[in-house]
């Protein structure tokens, strides 16, 4: 991984350049966060990869060095509810405009991860994959995943019948098993649920 994506984008006179990726369009409860990140241009910072591929452990130290060496960094996040209201692809695309218009920077180029550009006032591209090619979006990749897990952990001291720390929210086998002895939270997307909801009429 290299700032080949960011060279490129300043070549072509942007100055201010932000990585971007999101956490949990996957799981049946809890909101989808994205994070919008600057890096000082050649930063180095070791370890950093898409955050899929590193643990738990590592992510969390990756995070305090993100927030302290970035030129500037946003999280943002959409609940359950409005993923149900406007659809998990429409409600990632508003957690990561909330994230791009978040930075305390202004950026002036946004670089996706995936194959889809969600709405922006600023120019950008999108790079599949992104999150294990631009140290920007590996950089966002982390603080997004990071950001909804704590989330979900604190849902679980709320609500330890669902086991949310242990299964963040996805579909687990686990976590059906809890929904099924305790039925739907207000923190489920019920969009997703369409089979138990079905099941259950």
């Amino acid at each position: 991984m290299d700032y080949t994506y960011e060279i490129e984008a300043a070549a072509k006179g942007y100055k201010a350049i932000c990585g971007v990726d999101e956490a949990g369009r996957g799981p049946l409860a809890g909101p989808v966060y994205a994070a919008a990140v600057i890096l000082p241009e050649g930063l180095e910072i070791e370890g950093l990869n898409d955050s899929k591929k590193i643990s738990e452990k590592k992510r969390e130290q990756l995070f305090d060095v993100i927030c302290e060496k970035a030129i500037a960094y946003s999280i943002a996040s959409v609940d359950a509810k409005t993923i149900d209201e406007i659809n998990i692809l429409q409600a990632t695309f508003l957690a990561m405009r909330k994230a791009v218009e978040g930075l305390p920077v202004k950026a002036d180029f946004a670089m996706i991860d995936g194959n889809r550009m969600p709405p922006l006032d600023i120019d950008g591209e999108t790079i599949i994959k992104g999150d294990g090619k631009s140290p920007s979006i590996a950089a966002a990749s982390i603080l997004a995943k990071v950001s909804r897990d704590r989330y979900m952990l604190e849902l679980d001291k709320q609500m330890p019948q669902y086991c949310f720390a242990k299964h963040k929210g996805y579909g687990t086998k686990l976590h059906y098993e809890c929904i099924e002895a305790n039925g739907i939270s207000e923190h489920h997307r019920l969009t997703f649920l369409k089979k138990i909801i079905g099941d259950n009429k």
